[in-house]
């Protein structure tokens, strides 16, 4: 849902994040027991419930959402961007 004055979020699609989903409370709920997101599929790299997939992973609605009124859209995305080289 990227805004007119606000580029989409740069995801590159690597699956790093689905892959280590145990390591934040905020997605904790989505582990399938190893770590990894039970809807993520580590075959294709790919969400299996992409367009029905929870607003934590829906990072532009999540942002608006919630951390709008704290971050500007270009400090969340270079935090999200250092936590992903991180990983």
């Amino acid at each position: 849902m990227p805004s007119s004055d606000r580029q989409a979020f740069p995801c590159s699609g690597c699956g790093k994040c689905c892959s280590r989903v145990h390591q934040s409370a905020e997605t904790a709920w989505l582990d399938r027991g190893d770590g990894v997101c039970r809807n993520y599929d580590e075959a294709g790299k790919q969400c299996l419930i992409y367009a029905d997939r929870p607003l934590v992973c829906r990072v532009e609605e999540y942002y608006l959402q919630h951390l709008s009124t704290q971050f500007t859209w270009g400090e969340f995305v270079k935090i999200n961007l250092d936590i992903c080289a991180a990983l």
